[in-house]
């Protein structure tokens, strides 16, 4: 059983709904990221997704997009956001990782090079945005022979035939697109990302994930209402923005007093 997967069991043994904030590896330099993986989890994240700068992020909007010049302007790259999660995982080892990004630059890299460099990092799971299910048998293979979850998006107009290959595909959680958009977009609908989440609990018993749209306690706790986790992502990027030429300490405050107020109010 993976990390994801035993987070995914305890949280359901307890009652509770996984908290997944996301933050841009190397924003808005390499040297805090470690801290600020710390604070994220120290304010009740479960699982940590984090993402690979990559110069075109096209499910992104303006501010993950900027999070990504950043990263890149001050030397992330792949092997540095590895070298990030084998720094964190020397102080935690429980909490599961997820890195977020695109296909191009792991293609770079290699597939099976990834994800055995993964795999000795400390990852356990990978969500590549534009890695589509016809393409993904090998892809799919290489993360399997080490044990690393593959993570595919849902939108709200995946028909329920590609959702159901999609499913079958995917491992540890699948994540729900709440909204018609990049990160970041306009206020969701509750009851219709509710409507969509049982319809997707018809075809997978993987946990489902819900995220974009999602900045404030109360968003927060209305989605764990009718999900299985909540992932927030563009309101902590932006607050990182927002502090970038601040210290570290100061920078994870501004995380933590983002997240918190979450985690109390899912947990109500």
């Amino acid at each position: 059983m993976s990390r994801i997967e035993k987070c995914f069991e305890q949280l359901k043994t307890d009652g509770k709904k996984a908290l997944i904030p996301y933050i841009t590896a190397g924003d808005p330099a390499p040297g805090y990221t470690v801290e600020l993986m710390h604070a994220l989890v120290e304010s009740g994240a479960d699982i940590l997704e984090i993402g690979m700068p990559f110069s075109d992020p096209m499910a992104d909007g303006p501010v993950i997009q900027l999070a990504c010049e950043r990263a890149l302007a001050a030397g992330t790259n792949i092997r540095k956001v590895l070298e990030i999660i084998a720094e964190f995982r020397q102080v935690n080892q429980q909490t599961p990782v997820v890195l977020m990004g695109y296909l191009n630059p792991i293609e770079f890299f290699g597939y099976q090079a990834f994800s055995d460099a993964a795999k000795e990092a400390g990852v356990d799971g990978i969500l590549l945005v534009d890695l589509t299910p016809e393409e993904a048998t090998d892809v799919v293979e290489c993360f399997r022979s080490n044990n690393i979850d593959l993570i595919y998006l849902l939108s709200p107009t995946t028909t329920p035939a590609r959702a159901k290959k999609i499913c079958d595909l995917a491992s540890g959680y699948v994540y729900y697109v709440s909204v018609k958009g990049v990160t970041g977009s306009a206020t969701l609908d509750v009851d219709n990302v509710a409507s969509h989440v049982q319809s997707l609990r018809e075809i997978t018993s993987l946990p489902i994930g819900v995220g974009f749209g999602i900045r404030d306690a109360q968003t927060a706790r209305a989605v764990s209402q009718c999900s299985d986790g909540v992932i927030v992502g563009s309101v902590l990027v932006n607050a990182i923005a927002q502090a970038k030429d601040s210290t570290q300490d100061q920078v994870a405050d501004a995380l933590r007093s983002i997240l918190s107020p979450m985690r109390s109010e899912m947990d109500k």
